[in-house]
């Protein structure tokens, strides 16, 4: 199981409720956006965290000082 802040998805959540909150609001149809912009969050979060874990892979083997390329030789 993945550790709660390598997940995206809670944070794709929370944003997708918030603005699917303020369109509903400005639209006057609270119902209709609520639900569309959580899916939408949610979506977009799965979507985004194979690029977050392996922008962080990335970080993680710049401060080890290994790279790709010396991973292959061995």
């Amino acid at each position: 199981m993945k550790k709660q802040s390598e997940s995206a998805l809670p944070l794709g959540m929370c944003l997708g409720l918030a603005i699917g909150t303020a369109i509903g609001a400005a639209t006057h149809n609270m119902g209709l956006w609520m639900p569309l912009g959580l899916a939408i969050g949610s979506c977009l979060a799965l979507a985004l965290t194979p690029a977050l874990s392996r922008r962080k892979k990335d970080e993680d083997d710049r401060k080890t000082g290994s790279s790709p390329a010396q991973k292959d030789d061995t």
